[in-house]
């Protein structure tokens, strides 16, 4: 649900406290190969390293979730040459995402794939391997550096840091673990602040005060 504009001002956000190279998500690109045109320039110029681009038709669903449907290959090949030619950076980063696997099966998303990174794509993220055989056939398919999704409890099995490297793929995503250890926190410092009334009984699970206004940087602001 959210907007272009609405995902370009956070990732802003995100550029300007870190120096880490930050890859975003750009889901189905927002439209067409012309809106998809649109995004990469927003996404460049709020500084990201590179971005995401799924076959998935809109509005897509997450990968790991069932009833997906999928753009033709020529859609998909139009918007990556798209991208590749209207990037102002070449060292800005496109990697292309297939949905291929859950609708079509592992030989469509290795087929779709070639053909992605002949378009120009840099990386291929094949999303939602449901098994190591599968990993371990799209690493042996395409030899060109891969995106994994690899996260606790979804279809996909968790394979280790290790092997994964020697299979060729170079970056990992864990999508909502950080959301979702979250949720859990909140929920038991809620339960205890209604048993008790307050919270102090997490005192040795919780970072200080003094450490929050550390991290948040509140005496640079206040010096300003």
């Amino acid at each position: 649900m959210l907007s272009l504009e609405e995902v370009v001002k956070r990732l802003a956000q995100m550029v300007e406290v870190t120096t880490v190279p930050i890859i975003a998500d750009a889901d189905t690109g927002f439209g067409n190969a012309a809106n998809a045109r649109c995004t990469l320039h927003a996404f460049e110029r709020a500084g990201v390293a590179g971005l995401h681009l799924e076959d998935q038709t809109f509005p897509k669903r997450c990968g790991h979730l069932d009833d997906k449907s999928l753009d033709s290959v020529e859609e998909m090949v139009h918007k990556i040459r798209v991208f590749s030619a209207a990037r102002h950076d070449s060292d800005f980063v496109i990697i292309a995402r297939t949905d291929a696997i859950a609708t079509h099966g592992l030989d469509e998303a290795i087929s779709r794939s070639h053909q992605y990174l002949a378009a120009g794509a840099d990386m291929i993220f094949f999303e939602a391997p449901e098994t190591v055989e599968q990993i371990e056939q799209i690493a042996a398919a395409i030899p060109q550096p891969k995106l994994i999704n690899m996260f606790y409890s979804s279809k996909t099995p968790i394979v280790p840091k290790q092997r994964l490297l020697e299979l060729g793929y170079k970056l990992a995503s864990i999508p909502s673990d950080l959301q979702r250890v979250a949720i859990s926190a909140y929920q038991k410092v809620l339960d205890v602040i209604l048993r008790d009334g307050d919270s102090s009984s997490l005192r040795d699970e919780m970072v200080s005060f003094k450490d929050r206004e550390e991290i948040v940087q509140t005496e640079a602001y206040l010096s300003l």
